[in-house]
């Protein structure tokens, strides 16, 4: 995916932010921590299917996703999924083919946008995954830690903010293990949910 959106995205970016815009009054802050230019993975809570909508219709730059593989079955929506830039991941096993596709967005100098929970994570139960901290580190992409608030409400028309959090850097004189990439993702996972203190 270029960096300059296609127009199919262009217009299904525009209808999105339209429709969160008049329903919930979208707005965003700290979109200024996005960087211009470069690879990028945007970390983000997730406890609606809204999420990514909402948090790539903020930003001009477009913002592709790994997406779970059931959903690309699904006739029209697998289609406008891929038009967008999503593609397939299988939660079932360690998918490594879509660990090489995010890594080759990220080494294009794209942005990627994952939610380190690797699913809905509505009662705080689910714990992170790695996945971040491993394309961080393989990469060089700079992080940045995100936090959608009221997108679980969002069909009853609640008022939902992006805020985007200061830019961060996973980078070590060596290779990462397992226990670098362990602490990675917690820091990680403190900086996103510290975002939401600040929301009103």
């Amino acid at each position: 995916m270029s960096d300059r959106p296609s127009l199919f995205y262009l217009a299904a970016r525009t209808f999105i932010w339209i429709l969160l815009r008049l329903g919930n009054r979208i707005s965003a802050r700290g979109r200024e921590n996005v960087p211009a230019s470069g690879p990028v993975i945007l970390a983000c809570n997730h406890v609606s299917y809204v999420d990514p909508p909402a948090l790539g219709c903020m930003l001009r730059r477009p913002v592709a996703y790994m997406a779970k593989v059931e959903l690309f079955s699904i006739p029209v929506l697998g289609t406008l999924i891929r038009g967008l830039g999503a593609f397939p991941v299988d939660r079932s096993r360690g998918d490594i083919a879509a660990i090489k596709a995010a890594a080759e967005i990220l080494k294009r100098g794209k942005i990627l946008g994952i939610f380190p929970e690797g699913t809905r994570n509505t009662d705080g139960t689910v714990k992170a995954q790695m996945g971040v901290a491993l394309l961080a580190s393989l990469t060089g992409a700079t992080v940045v830690p995100a936090y959608v608030s009221g997108s679980k409400g969002a069909a009853r028309f609640a008022k939902i903010t992006v805020t985007y959090g200061p830019p961060l850097r996973f980078v070590l004189d060596r290779k990462a293990k397992r226990d670098d990439l362990a602490k990675w993702t917690d820091d990680l996972m403190d900086r996103i949910y510290a975002l939401r203190e600040n929301i009103v």
